[in-house]
């Protein structure tokens, strides 16, 4: 009898946070664990890009698998590299880009 109260009670409060957690993101709990996991694929695979340094500073942001890049590159090359890494990385449906280019001095 008691092992059944402990389930039950640990059932609730799991379906408690994942109710709370929809309710603040209006995203369940799996979806913001693929959206945090397709951020960080995004922003490592932009990392590992050798002889880009500024793709390293691009922001990342992933809802329900659609990536937007922010920030600020040195070239429309640098800038056009960046989404074609986004796209390519697995889980990610579209990419937003919000990348500027920097004025030359």
């Amino acid at each position: 009898m008691h092992y059944m109260s402990r389930l039950l009670s640990i059932m609730l409060v799991a379906i408690a946070l994942v109710s709370g957690c929809m309710a603040l993101t209006n995203k369940s709990a799996g979806t913001n664990v693929d959206d945090t996991g397709i951020t960080a694929s995004v922003k490592t695979n932009l990392a590992s890009e050798r002889g880009m340094q500024t793709l390293t500073s691009i922001g990342v942001d992933t809802n329900r698998g659609v990536v937007s890049l922010n920030g600020v590159v040195e070239s429309s090359t640098a800038r056009q590299q960046a989404v074609e890494i986004a796209q390519q990385t697995s889980g990610v449906k579209s990419v937003i880009n919000n990348l500027q280019i920097a004025a030359r001095p």
